[in-house]
């Protein structure tokens, strides 16, 4: 594979030394691990190579791959979450919650300064968080497998809306014209301005000849 190439693909995500599964695309796998979440889609997933759609050590190594190839592979953690930092371990004071009238528990997720963390401690009025990624510093293990290679126009728009939407977009919600990009949707399943931005940021950069994106609501009595 090489960048700008279209793939989907199925993996599973293992932490090194202890085998504990964090991410799957596969349902079977979920569900016998006791990871399954109903409101997560399971099936392969869309990946540009050189978008930064997975982390940098499995993007390296899906270029050392073909279609239907399945692989064992392990990532340092500086390629994949990064290393722990200290910095991003911080102490608020128990009293910024009750502020907010929120009751911190360890575990509990929280997002400050638009950054999310879990809160590791309360104790004497003082809260910890730890803001680094629930990852960083770990090595892990990835089985992958690359599915398909996508090639039509089109269905390079399908996979780039899937893989911000979550959902698999019909074929008549996409209309292409030469160098334009159609997009539409019903209003119970408006696309939010910030996703608009990045499909449409995306479709510039890695399908060619898209110069314009238009994204309609579609109203019928």
């Amino acid at each position: 594979m090489k960048d700008g190439d279209f793939i989907r693909i199925d993996y599973v995500g293992r932490i090194k030394g202890t085998g504990e599964i964090f991410d799957s695309t596969e349902e079977s796998v979920a569900k016998e691990k006791g990871i399954y979440d109903p409101r997560i889609p399971y099936r392969p997933l869309p990946v540009i190579v050189g978008g930064k759609f997975v982390i940098e050590g499995l993007e390296n190594e899906l270029k050392k791959m073909k279609v239907g190839e399945r692989k064992k592979i392990t990532i340092r953690p500086e390629h994949a979450f990064g290393m722990r930092d200290p910095k991003l371990i911080r102490i608020i004071p128990l009293s910024e919650f009750q502020k907010r009238h929120v009751s911190p528990r360890p575990g509990m997720t929280i997002s400050v300064d638009r950054l999310m963390g879990r809160i590791v401690s309360v104790s004497g009025g003082r809260v910890k968080v730890d803001f680094n990624h629930p990852l960083a510093g770990k090595e892990l293990e990835y089985e992958v497998e690359i599915k398909e290679k996508i090639s039509d126009k089109k269905e390079k728009v399908k996979a780039i809306m899937e893989f911000f939407l979550k959902e698999l977009p019909e074929d008549d919600a996409i209309f292409i014209k030469d160098d334009s990009v159609e997009i539409r949707s019903k209003p119970e399943k408006s696309i939010p301005s910030v996703l608009r931005q990045n499909i449409a940021k995306t479709l510039f950069e890695w399908v060619n000849d898209v110069k314009t994106v238009k994204f309609i609501e579609e109203y019928v009595k």
